[in-house]
């Protein structure tokens, strides 16, 4: 089986993207389809995509270039 085969395998549906939010900010996503990510500004974070499936949890999110950490919203914000 050729790679592109075995990428299509686990390639992410970007429909996902009209359901799908940052569970820390609730802000909108985008795709990153080279690094298999998705990005929310908001939060200052990318969420790993991995075999197809988006890892929406903020422990496995690595933080943007120049975020020191996430931005979290505080209650009263």
């Amino acid at each position: 089986m050729p790679d592109d085969d075995k990428a299509a395998d686990h390639a992410f549906d970007p429909k996902l993207l009209e359901i799908l939010v940052c569970p820390l900010t609730k802000t909108t996503l985008e795709y990153d389809r080279d690094a298999q990510e998705l990005i929310s500004r908001a939060a200052g974070l990318a969420y790993p995509i991995r075999d197809g499936i988006p890892v929406m949890l903020a422990d496995e999110a690595r933080a943007l270039d120049g975020e020191s950490k996430p931005k979290v919203p505080t209650p009263g914000d």
